[in-house]
């Protein structure tokens, strides 16, 4: 097909095979004697399923999408007309010549073919907007009829009975798109848009099942055969062929000869009866010396060796064999009892109160979400964005810290709490270790009693907070206060250097010189000399103002551009003589 093929059928003496499909929708008819396309017609609107009237491809009925049912010949079209309600399904009754057609409506429409007219309606007790519908539907004989339901399901019903044989569901929530029956094996095929599956329909054991890789739309069942037909959401239809179900079709027996061959002549790719072994374990075994004899198959990288010969040398070389398996079976006995105590919780190394909070709330959510089916949140543990969190050390909680303490009023008596958990997890966790370093020892199980603490009021310990605080600063101001009087008390002493004992007497006296005059004579001498001057700012910090001295090639430098300059004024000739005159034109109105 173009894009898309939606159903596909058998004729009934199973010479052709006739497919629809999209875009454009059109119907195409394949002769199987001849291998080959026989035609292809283009139609008015897609199709939604279609019917064969006859043995051969000679009579057609096709029901569109917008109510309309198109009827073909072996020449083409023949005739069209339309149902009252747009159409699911149809089917044929050939004893009376009537066409039933079912859809969004609770009738059922009939197509009188042999008078070339409707019939009044049948009316049923189908309610059309309810769940489960039925999307598939097949009979087996007079009494066994196969139901597919929207939701997956298929329903096996003996019509003696309201109440289903068998129930079998698909396990994907997907439409039911076809249902079929395989006499020969007592097998139903049932298929959703996903899979295909053959189950008894007895028991309701798997036999088999197909997983195409696009959707399924539509399967046919080649009579007497072990072939499938799929109708597929690709260009290509799907073509199947199981042995177990039956014979290959008679104009592809070549099937049969092929799975025969395959059948005669396996290919064991697997070897069941060796062993493959690096030269590091023939080392280890004491096996170098039988490189190179037929003992040991040279293979990539390794040998193969003889599996029994494997494990006699094996035991040979490892005589408490037997007691490795003894310890490995009580560690397995001693992990089957863990999985019944509390679950041990893999804390990080850095911020593992925060992280045991995160994994509680966790719990609660699922809890609130399994009882109120409550949309949960990401957890950050599991987010590779917040990971350095619980890796870094930098990023390590200060939980002494004012603004810490201050914005988690309550933190205080939850964090004992958590910490006394952390302390059984530890406990516990060493306890594990202590087990499997001795794994003859009994278990036993760590309990811990937490005595439930009433809540206290959260203004009541913000108040105990800041009081614990302030208590804290009055200790820290006295510290301080004291380490100053003890500063304060000791003599200091100041080492002079040589040549410069006076150095200091004749800068403060220049100084106040210098604070004496005014700021134009300072800022002169600053610039003549240049100095470096020290300022207090608002702030409390120092600024240091530094003015290079200039050289005397700079002085030079000014000097001459200043005579240029008053040169350049005496020479320039002034243009205040020259006047504007007015254009000479036409004046505006």
């Amino acid at each position: 097909m173009p894009t898309v093929c939606t159903t596909i059928k058998v004729s009934k003496d199973g010479q052709y095979i006739l497919a629809t499909g999209t875009y454009k929708p059109r119907v195409r008819c394949y002769d199987t004697y001849q291998l080959s396309l026989k035609f292809e017609r283009c139609l008015d609107s897609e199709v939604v399923t279609f019917e064969t009237l006859s043995d051969d491809y000679s009579k057609l009925v096709f029901l569109h999408n917008d109510r309309y049912i198109e009827f073909h010949s072996q020449s083409g079209f023949y005739y069209k007309t339309r149902i009252p309600k747009f159409g699911r399904d149809f089917s044929y009754h050939y004893p009376s010549c009537d066409l039933y057609f079912v859809g969004a409506s609770s009738e059922v429409y009939r197509l009188n073919l042999e008078q070339g007219r409707y019939l009044n309606p049948l009316q049923t007790d189908a309610a059309i907007n309810s769940l489960p519908t039925i999307s598939a539907l097949k009979f087996n004989g007079a009494l066994t009829m196969a139901v597919g339901t929207s939701t997956g399901q298929v329903l096996l019903y003996d019509l003696r009975s309201d109440k289903p044989l068998l129930v079998k569901d698909h396990q994907y929530g997907l439409p039911i798109k076809s249902v079929h029956f395989q006499d020969s094996l007592d097998l139903i095929l049932s298929a959703d848009p996903r899979i295909i599956k053959m189950w008894n329909k007895n028991s309701g054991k798997i036999f088999t099942s197909l997983e195409p890789e696009h959707d399924i739309n539509d399967v046919c069942l080649y009579p007497n055969s072990g072939m499938l037909l799929t109708a597929n959401e690709t260009p290509k239809m799907g073509i199947y062929y199981i042995p177990v179900l039956g014979p290959a079709p008679r104009w592809c027996s070549f099937l049969d000869n092929l799975t025969e061959e395959l059948e005669e002549n396996p290919e064991s790719t697997v070897y069941d009866d060796y062993k493959f072994v690096t030269k590091k374990d023939l080392e280890n075994l004491g096996l170098t010396h039988l490189i190179g004899s037929p003992f040991l198959r040279a293979y990539m990288h390794g040998f193969f060796m003889d599996i029994r010969l494997y494990h006699k040398v094996k035991l040979m070389v490892n005589p408490f064999a037997y007691e490795e398996y003894r310890k490995d079976k009580i560690r397995q006995k001693i992990e089957e009892t863990r999985a019944q105590r509390v679950q041990l919780k893999k804390l990080p190394k850095v911020n593992k109160e925060l992280a045991l909070k995160l994994i509680e709330e966790e719990e609660e959510k699922q809890k609130s979400t399994w009882k109120k089916k409550v949309k949960s949140l990401p957890n950050i543990l599991t987010d590779d964005r917040f990971k350095v969190m619980f890796e870094n050390p930098d990023f390590q909680v200060d939980e002494e810290s004012e603004e810490f303490r201050l914005l988690n009023p309550l933190v205080s008596k939850i964090s004992e709490k958590r910490k006394k958990k952390l302390r059984l997890l530890e406990q516990q966790e060493l306890h594990e270790k202590e087990e499997e370093e001795e794994p003859e020892g009994k278990p036993s199980d760590a309990e811990s009693s937490e005595s439930s603490d009433d809540e206290k009021d959260w203004v009541a310990e913000v108040r105990k907070q800041r009081r614990l605080l302030q208590q804290e600063e009055k200790v820290k101001r006295q510290e301080r206060l004291r380490e100053d009087q003890q500063t304060v008390l000791k003599p200091q002493f100041y080492e002079i250097k040589a040549g410069e004992e006076f150095r200091s007497f004749k800068d403060s006296a220049t100084k106040q010189k210098l604070m004496n005059k005014t700021l134009e004579d300072r800022l002169k001498l600053e610039a003549r000399n240049g100095t470096l001057s020290v300022s207090d700012t608002t702030v409390g910090s120092k600024q240091l103002t530094f003015t290079l001295k200039k050289s005397e090639q700079q002085k030079k430098q000014q000097e001459a551009e200043k005579l240029h300059r008053q040169e350049r004024k005496t020479l320039r000739r002034s243009a205040g003589h020259l006047k504007s005159r007015p254009r000479r034109g036409r004046p505006f109105h």
